[in-house]
């Protein structure tokens, strides 16, 4: 089981495409949104790895990503903000 899960408790009728993610290591809630998903190719082209969806990663390339989103704001990374 993936130490990220979704929180089913969210109310997804005024955003039906975004997903909320725990991640268990910083104990906080991450949105899978634009930015987000964004913010995860980026990731994966600094790493120089084979891209992997979200929803295939296992935990450990999770964490990883978690780990690494930490460090890098949308700010940090210029990701426009609206």
């Amino acid at each position: 089981m993936f130490a990220q899960h979704r929180d089913d408790r969210d109310d997804r009728r005024d955003h039906p495409d975004e997903h909320r993610y725990y991640d268990k290591k910083h104990k906080d809630y991450h949105e899978w949104n634009d930015h987000e998903s964004q913010a995860y190719r980026m990731y994966w082209q600094q790493h120089h790895g084979n891209y992997v969806d979200w929803d295939r990663a296992n935990e450990r390339q999770r964490n990883d990503y978690w780990k690494w989103r930490h460090n890098h704001s949308d700010a940090i990374l210029n990701i426009n903000i609206r």
